[in-house]
This record gives structure tokens, sequence and C-alpha cells, in this order.
């Protein structure tokens, strides 16, 4: 990919572009970490190079600044996370509403299971700057990684989601929504009372989850 490639050295050229890829995933998988653990502003790339074993100048000959890095990252945490259709077989079977609700209500355990993808995601939704939010809001238009449109898609197919609506605006939709909703869900720092507030109780968790879903029925659901 980069070094020894086009230089006419053939299997060298091969194995130069499968090491580079190699250490670009390496660096990757670290800055994940680091941006998890520290947020997108108290990351340091030194502090990434150093832990991978690299110079500084390395990471950024991969990934041209730290907001490259950062996208990256990103890119790769929600490619981690599942896809909608990725319940429980027998949750599938029940359809688009029982799906969304089991998403729901495994909220806190997803994130802590995958804390470090789920950080990184939530981070693009919140802690970066305009500069990073387009590339943020193409990769996931273009790429839909957790197939929300295919979700969609599929309650439409069983007469749950309206036809009359174009199913990429309910998609579109339904990330902004689910996504900000399970952030509330999931976390204190993010909540303005709605869930979380004090003292906490349970089942005002679980009136929450069935009116975000009332909401949605009365908006998307098939009539």
């Amino acid at each position: 990919m980069f070094a020894l490639v086009g230089t006419g050295y053939g299997s060298g050229a091969m194995v130069s572009e499968q090491e580079s890829g190699s250490r670009r995933d390496q660096i990757v998988e670290v800055a994940m970490r680091h941006f998890a653990e520290n947020g997108y502003r108290g990351a340091r790339v030194e502090d990434i190079a150093s832990e991978v074993g690299v110079a500084k100048g390395t990471v950024f000959l991969h990934f041209g600044s730290k907001e490259g890095l950062f996208l990256a990252s990103y890119r790769r945490a929600v490619g981690e996370l599942p896809a909608w259709l990725e319940a429980p077989e027998e949750v599938v079977e029940q359809g688009f509403w029982s799906v969304l609700d089991y998403w729901l209500e495994r909220t806190e355990d997803f994130l802590s299971e995958a804390w470090v993808p789920n950080r990184v995601a939530m981070m693009g939704r919140y802690d970066t700057g305009l500069g990073l939010r387009r590339p943020i809001d193409r990769l996931m238009r273009s790429e839909d990684p957790y197939g929300t449109l295919e979700f969609v898609e599929f309650g439409v197919r069983r007469g749950e989601i309206r036809e009359d609506v174009d199913a990429e605006m309910i998609a579109s939709m339904l990330d902004w929504l689910a996504e900000r909703f399970q952030d509330v869900l999931g976390s204190e720092e993010l909540d303005p009372g709605l869930v979380h507030r004090r003292p906490f109780v349970p089942e005002r968790r679980e009136a929450r989850i069935r009116e975000f879903l009332e909401i949605l029925r009365s908006g998307i659901a098939s009539r």
C-alpha cells in the first residue's frame, strides 16, 4: 500500500501491502480503546503510536490526521455492533416490534458487553466537531451498518410498517430516535431526567420503553 508497492519487487510489494494493512488494523484497534477511555479530545496520537510501537508519523501516514484516525475507528466500531435483524431467530420470527423491543430491553447489558465500540459510536454522535460530523453522517447513510433500511423493509413486508411513507425516510428517523433513546437508557450524563431521575425507580424505565414504542407505533405502524 505504501513503501514497496509499485517498485517492481512483486512478492516484496505484496508482503509490504499485507504488513501495512495489518499495522493499520493494529493502530485502529488501539485507537478505539484510547478514544473510548479518554474521549476524542483527550486521546493522544503519540500515546496510541507508542503502544503500537510505531512513530507518530506512521499513524499520520496511514490516516492523515487525528480526525482520519477517529473516522477509521468509528467505522470499525459501528461495524462491530450488531444489526437490527441479528437479534435471536425466535425474536425475529415475532416481527419488527418484537425485535425493536428486544434491543431496547437489552440496552444496558449490550452497552456493557461491547463497551469500547459502543463508546466510540456514541462519541461519533456527541463528541466530535462539525468537520467529522459530515463524513460520519455520509458513512451512516451510505453503508447503513446497522441494517436499518433492511429492518424497515422487513417490517413493511410483514405488514407491520406503513407503506405510504418512503422506507428510507422511516429508516433515517428510526436510526436517529432509537440511537438517542438507547443513549439515554444507558447513560445518566445524557439523560435530562427522563429515566435516571433520583430516586431511581425501575418501573420508570419500563414505562419509558413502552411509551417510546407507542410513540413510534403512532407514527410508522401500518394502519
